[in-house]
């Protein structure tokens, strides 16, 4: 590794810490998403010092271009109005959190360590788009639909909840719910 990528990986690295710190430490929804997104940021300027160029520019488009603005949009849907978690409840619930998360990167920590593996070289097309691209479009095409169709389902479904009933849908509303009283006296 070259002095450049060394330091564009250092500073890639502290600034995804601080992001994913921001992420969990913000007390505001956007302010959180907004540090989410610096974290995302910093993940793709990582990926570009392992040569993963794809992925870095993926990471920047799926993530950074449409779950952070998702986020942005529920938290503007939700409005500032949104009740706060409990003080009780929050101590209790950072507090397992935090204790599942020491657990979970200890046995990484050890079971990582002990992995004494030959490194194998990959494929001349491992990681290009080209390469990306026929597996995807190829060899996982059912499933890669059926997420699409999951997620414009997802979608529509969002769109539906939060849309506002319109003048005429609440006036057959009231309609209904007058011809039904009628009925029932």
């Amino acid at each position: 590794m070259t002095t450049a990528k060394f330091i564009l990986f250092a500073l890639s690295a502290l600034v995804a810490l601080g992001g994913a710190l921001g992420t969990v430490a913000a007390r505001r929804p956007l302010r959180a998403a907004m540090s989410l997104l610096i974290h995302i940021i910093a993940l793709a300027a990582l990926y570009l010092t392992l040569s993963a160029h794809l992925l870095a520019a993926v990471q920047l488009l799926v993530y950074a271009g449409a779950v952070v603005v998702l986020f942005v949009f529920v938290i503007m849907l939700i409005g500032p109005g949104a009740e706060p978690p409990h003080r009780q409840r929050a101590v209790v619930s950072r507090t397992l959190s935090l204790t599942l998360m020491t657990i979970v990167t200890t046995t990484l920590a050890f079971s990582i360590s002990d992995v004494a593996a030959d490194w194998v070289t990959a494929p001349a097309a491992f990681g290009t788009v080209e390469g990306v691209g026929n597996a995807l479009y190829k060899e996982a095409l059912v499933p890669f639909e059926i997420v699409s169709i999951t997620l414009l389902v997802a979608i529509v479904g969002a769109v539906a909840i939060a849309r506002r009933s319109t003048k005429r849908e609440i006036a057959a509303k009231r309609g209904r719910e007058a011809g039904a009283a009628e009925q029932a006296a």
